[in-house]
């Protein structure tokens, strides 16, 4: 999987080291093993920004996780079912981005379905 570029471009005259290992290590290793399917992987991923509520970085894997094939039904349930074990404000601002980010695909023609 290729990195979001757009997620951590501005980082890259800061901290070129950092944008590189997330490029090479993180999305191009990483999220390569075979061990679990994307799919898997963008569920896990979500699960663990709304835990430790990563709001910023939940935007980029919520827009991962439908490309993934993950449905916005399967992600409001996850999301639903976090709330009881990772603290209902992180749920309920997750539930808020998850609704930006589908606003946002519905506005260019991809609903997420």
């Amino acid at each position: 999987m290729r990195a979001p570029k757009a997620s951590i471009a501005g980082l890259r005259p800061v901290a070129p080291a950092f944008c590189d290992y997330t490029e090479r290590l993180l999305f191009d290793e990483i999220w390569e093993r075979p061990g679990l399917s994307k799919r898997d992987r963008s569920l896990i991923t979500i699960a663990a920004l709304v835990a430790l509520y990563r709001p910023d970085d939940l935007a980029i894997h919520l827009e991962i996780a439908l490309d993934h094939g993950l449905t916005r039904e399967e992600i409001a349930e996850a999301i639903t079912h976090l709330a009881f074990y990772a603290a209902w404000p992180s749920a309920n601002s997750a539930m808020y981005k998850l609704m930006e980010v589908l606003d946002a695909r519905a506005r260019q023609g991809e609903d997420g379905a």
